[in-house]
């Protein structure tokens, strides 16, 4: 959702409640212009990393995976 510049004016601390939780929040000037406001660092900082990633169990193996890389570089070498 877009807001006013009029709405920023009233709204302001609600708005950049809702900057934090969802990222970004967009507004227009009076002139046409749209702007963004996002949070420039989160207000509960994290102790991961943004790399560390869950891994999932899937039914291939490990010689499977491998294989289908090299026939992959073979085709497209």
């Amino acid at each position: 959702m877009i807001y006013t510049t009029s709405q920023i004016q009233k709204q302001l601390i609600e708005l950049l409640q809702k900057a934090l939780r969802e990222g970004q929040v967009q507004f227009k000037s009076n002139d046409g212009q749209v702007f963004v406001i996002r949070p420039v660092m989160s207000a509960k900082p994290s102790k991961s990393s943004p790399l560390d990633v869950q891994g999932i169990k899937l039914p291939v193996t490990t010689n499977e995976i491998l294989q289908a890389v090299r026939e992959s570089r073979q085709r497209y070498a």
